[in-house]
């Protein structure tokens, strides 16, 4: 087959549409079982041209959605859509990472590798903390994944249909369950099952694609049986759902819960255990170029009690590299009330601190066109904050190795790598917080209200960072730099 390098959903189109079947062969499945993790790492490794140094990529290959992202005893589990055998998509299987501070990630053994059902899609993972599927045998709590079987990719090929498997040492070593599939093929190329525990009803509600603008909630108490409970149409999001409750600004008393589409589309609503009504037109949560198939973290302990989101930064450029693709950097959701309305806001995670190295700061400065205030700083890893008071510069902002990112007064908008979205100051003042990574800008601003996820290329060797204002003047209230440190192996970028 000629390789693809799109998305999930656009490769299944062009699939169907006539291209050949790749066929999974047991000398095929023989090999992904025996592939190691972290070999002796050559020297070079985790520091090419244009590996991100903090952002989380596989050591080689293809990397997509992140899949079944959990957290059981003082690690985070992550998985990943991986071809452990090419560059581009193809040969899907559940690759693994760990990490204990969502910052610094240790690539593990492969998890779940295709059978005779099919290769391993989208999907999962829930700790099974009352044990209701029976998997656990003494202390460990199971900790279950529950995946798509690709039957389209099987030996004999098959319909899509959903699996579970388990683990009962930490998430080292898994078992599929011998009664795959749990749920049967319901429509066309039906997957990415997203489950999660809901304590009122004391069930499990499993959220599932099933074609075009149509999902569906389904219940189960044992996690291998599973019932209808609604359908769902979220128009123009595509695959890869989540859904989650959240507080709504902190309130412990007031909460929505989100349903969410892979295009960062979501709807908030609220869920009785049978049924999920609407109350929200469509919104998008990230605006940038390249943010997709977005999952969040199960099981994060209630002391914590955060809702932690991370995604694929689609379609990211990376010439010559022996990766391909990587994920967004993790961030936290919280549902804030505005003026018009309920919404989603994104900011990075706390723990991008335990990075930060030099830090440059600046109070109560004027900007003022032609002006560089940065002059002195170069540099390619960047946690940058600041808050600007609007007095009559029609834009300003940043300049990144050859790229803007910033404010445009006239029209009210953030923008960022090409993209933009309308953005009202608050009390005259703007936020922005931006992650800059080798080949990424994370931007959010006023505190997450908008946020944009975008990928790009050096456009030259050199690495300046500088301020510029367009036409008359701003306000610098407060700006914070901090250089980032690398999170592989331990060396600072």
């Amino acid at each position: 087959m000629k390789n693809i390098n799109l998305n999930r959903r656009n490769f299944l189109k062009k699939l169907s549409a006539g291209l050949t079947s790749f066929v999974v062969s047991q000398s095929f499945i023989q090999k992904i079982n025996a592939e190691e993790a972290n070999p002796s790492t050559p020297p070079g490794f985790y520091n090419e041209k244009y590996r991100p140094q903090f952002h989380f990529t596989p050591k080689t290959n293809w990397m997509n959605d992140p899949n079944g992202m959990v957290y059981y005893k003082g690690e985070y589990h992550l998985f990943f859509q991986h071809n452990p055998n090419g560059i581009n998509w193809g040969d899907m299987t559940w690759g693994h990472a760990v990490s204990k501070d969502l910052v610094r990630w240790q690539q593990l053994a492969n998890a779940i590798v295709p059978d005779d059902l099919g290769t391993i899609f989208s999907g999962s993972a829930v700790v099974d903390w009352k044990n209701t599927a029976g998997f656990q045998k003494e202390k460990e709590k199971a900790i279950v994944a529950i995946y798509t079987s690709a039957g389209d990719f099987a030996p004999v090929k098959k319909p899509f249909t959903q699996s579970i498997a388990y683990s009962i040492d930490c998430g080292r070593t898994w078992k599929k369950y011998e009664g795959n599939p749990v749920l049967g093929h319901l429509a066309e190329q039906n997957r990415d099952p997203k489950v999660i525990w809901h304590e009122p009803s004391q069930s499990w509600v499993m959220a599932l694609y099933l074609k075009g603008n149509d999902y569906a909630l389904f219940s189960s108490k044992n996690l291998k049986e599973w019932s209808h409970l609604c359908d769902i149409n979220l128009p123009g999001a595509s695959e890869c759902p989540d859904f989650f409750e959240l507080s709504v600004d902190g309130s412990r008393k007031i909460k929505k819960w989100v349903f969410w589409g892979a295009n960062s589309s979501y709807i908030i609503g609220t869920f009785d255990g049978k049924k999920f009504i609407k109350e929200s037109d469509i919104l998008t949560a990230d605006r940038g170029s390249n943010f997709y198939a977005a999952q969040t973290f199960s099981d994060i302990p209630e002391s914590d009690g955060r809702r932690i989101q991370m995604a694929w930064m689609r379609d990211g450029s990376f010439p010559n590299m022996p990766f391909n693709q990587q994920l967004s950097f993790p961030c936290e959701l919280t549902l804030r009330n505005f003026p018009e309305g309920i919404r989603m806001c994104r900011k990075p995670v706390e723990e991008i601190s335990k990075i930060h190295k030099n830090k440059f700061r600046l109070k109560n400065k004027i900007l003022r066109k032609g002006d560089n205030l940065l002059s002195n700083i170069t540099g390619e890893l960047f946690d940058i904050r600041a808050e600007f008071e609007l007095i009559d510069a029609a834009e300003f902002g940043f300049r990144i190795r050859g790229k803007t990112a910033g404010y445009n007064a006239e029209t009210k908008e953030i923008f960022s790598l090409g993209k933009s979205a309308l953005l009202s100051p608050v009390s005259n003042r703007i936020t922005i917080q931006m992650l800059v990574d080798r080949t990424s800008i994370e931007t959010f601003a006023n505190e997450g209200k908008v946020s944009m996820s975008s990928c790009f290329l050096p456009e030259t060797k050199d690495m300046p960072l500088e301020t510029y204002c367009t036409s008359g003047s701003v306000k610098i209230i407060s700006l914070e730099i901090y250089q980032l440190k690398s999170i592989w192996n331990n060396t600072e970028a």
